[in-house]
């Protein structure tokens, strides 16, 4: 009996010397411990920081990883260096300078590296600026183990953003996936199934590719891998309308100018392109002014400044264009074609002379920046957005100034009937200026939008003249409407057929149903009507 005795006390000591330690591990201990010799310790120190969810082990981890955590030889404490001064890395005590004797460098590997990272990323669930925590929420979802899920779980009781309790829950319901009871799995993986998230669509695949998997663990997964499949296959086709959209507008921005001043004076005009290059050379030189004169807080609002001043320049050579060229040469729109492809040319090489021939790039502004996510993958970007409604609401005001204004009345009737005009006392020659002004006017306008989705370039106009004419076309010579239709419809054409037949195809195909539709319908889906455009 007293043998049991002795046994079991020995093994109550055992126990103890094993649990005591251990137990008595406190956020110092496992501070100090990032800076011991063993990598296994380090790791071990890196890994619970970040369980215990202790925001003071941040600037100590980061100081690890970026190299700067040291260790104090007389006693082995870890210091965080800045500059030439030490601080505790426990305490945040400063301890002033140290020398260089007295102190060494914690070594790092990469394997350290990436458990850093994972620590890190769960302590920011606990930050105090929002952003952050969104930030590590979303993150929190590529690394889905039980370690990351107990901080989840911890952060989830004390959260109140809505926005921010959404993604824990979200990378919660990936991370118990993996793990845990299969009641539990299973219902993260229904908690799944209602998005469209091509991470998640990855993460179920991984599960059934698990052949241990139990098996109602991979019924789920299969049936959340099936709806999000259809929820997906929606996605792309609001995807691919919403781009067919942007691209649309963009053509609308490029020949809405082309289809007022063709419609009106039946000028062939090949330096269209290169009023669109000018709005956006306008553009870049307003941004360079701005940034040096205004205060850094304004200088984003140089795009709302651009688009005056782009119609103005462009307006102004416009009409220069038509009184010193195209008005001698009404009737011949062979010569007038030709003509308009010199000036084109000899616009490029100006804006290289002045410029140079190198790209140049037009900033978005912080409020053009970035999208926002609409469903799982559907990602729409502000700049497009943006040019979508720009695009839409220019065409309003052209519509109001062609309807309501008596510059608009003359200018309709001189489209109808250029002759009866003239006998009623319009003065057409004016008009030709004014028309063309205002059609080389809106398409700066246009070259200024265009900067804020690409390069700016002396070809850009080139990019866009051959389309533009394919929109006036096919909508209609002169009418807004028919801009408008056909605008959308090739780009929602181009985009439907892009998945299919490729970029190059798909613009092919497109060109080859326009030559058909123009064979069938000569004036485009919307032709005006009057006695002069109907002879």
């Amino acid at each position: 009996m007293s043998r049991l005795k002795a046994i079991a006390a020995a093994l109550l000591l055992l126990l103890s010397a094993v649990a005591v330690p251990a137990y008595a591990q406190t956020f110092e201990d496992w501070v100090r411990k990032l800076a011991a010799d063993d990598f296994g310790d380090k790791l071990e120190a890196a890994e619970k920081l970040g369980d215990l969810g202790d925001g003071r082990a941040v600037p100590a981890l980061k100081a690890l990883s970026d190299g700067a955590l040291y260790v104090r030889k007389s006693d082995g404490a870890a210091l965080i260096q800045d500059g030439s001064r030490y601080f505790d890395a426990a305490s945040g005590k400063g301890l002033g300078e140290l020398p260089a004797a007295d102190v060494d460098k914690v070594r790092v590997n990469n394997r350290l590296r990436g458990v850093i990272s994972a620590s890190l990323s769960k302590l920011s669930l606990f930050s105090a600026d929002r952003a952050t925590r969104l930030a590590a929420a979303k993150q929190a979802f590529a690394n889905p183990t039980p370690q990351t899920a107990a901080a989840l779980d911890r952060a989830l009781r004390s959260e109140k953003a809505p926005e921010v309790l959404a993604a824990i829950r979200f990378s919660l319901a990936a991370a118990q996936v993996t793990a845990g009871e299969v009641a539990d799995r299973v219902k993260a993986i229904e908690s799944l199934a209602g998005t469209a998230d091509p991470q998640v669509r990855n993460l179920l695949a991984a599960v059934l590719d698990t052949r241990d998997a139990p098996s109602e663990v991979r019924q789920a997964a299969q049936a959340a891998l099936t709806s999000i499949e259809r929820r997906l296959a929606m996605v792309g086709i609001l995807e691919n309308v919403f781009q067919g959209i942007s691209l649309g507008s963009v053509l609308l921005l490029a020949a809405v100018g082309l289809a007022i001043t063709f419609g009106v004076m039946g000028v062939i005009n090949m330096a269209h392109g290169e009023m669109i290059m000018l709005g956006a050379y306008t553009a870049y030189s307003v941004q360079l002014v701005c940034r040096a004169l205004l205060p850094a807080d304004l200088v984003g609002y140089y795009l709302v400044l651009s688009l005056p001043i782009a119609f103005l320049v462009s307006g102004a050579v416009g009409v220069l264009l038509e009184r010193g060229v195209i008005r001698y040469l009404y009737g011949r729109p062979l010569e007038t074609m030709l003509a308009t492809w010199g000036i084109s040319l000899v616009l490029q090489q100006a804006v290289r002379s002045i410029f140079d021939a190198q790209n140049k790039e037009v900033a978005n502004p912080e409020w053009m920046t970035g999208g926002f996510d609409l469903m799982g993958g559907f990602f729409v970007a502000w700049n497009r957005l943006y040019i979508i409604i720009f695009c839409f609401l220019m065409l309003g005001i052209i519509a109001l100034v062609l309807r309501r204004t008596s510059f608009g009345l003359h200018m309709r009737a001189v489209t109808q009937n250029r002759d009866m005009a003239a006998a009623m006392g319009i003065p057409t020659a004016r008009v030709d200026a004014l028309t063309f002004g205002l059609g080389s006017g809106l398409a700066g306008m246009a070259g200024v939008a265009l900067s804020q989705i690409g390069n700016v370039s002396p070809n850009l106009g080139q990019i866009y003249i051959v389309d533009s004419f394919l929109v006036v076309v096919f909508g209609g010579v002169g009418n807004l409407v028919g801009t408008l239709v056909a605008s959308l419809s090739l780009g929602l054409i181009n985009k439907i057929l892009e998945p299919f037949a490729g970029a190059v195809l798909g613009k092919v195909a497109v060109l080859v149903f326009i030559i058909l539709f123009i064979q069938w319908r000569p004036r485009g889906l919307f032709a005006l009507k009057g006695r002069f455009v109907e002879q």
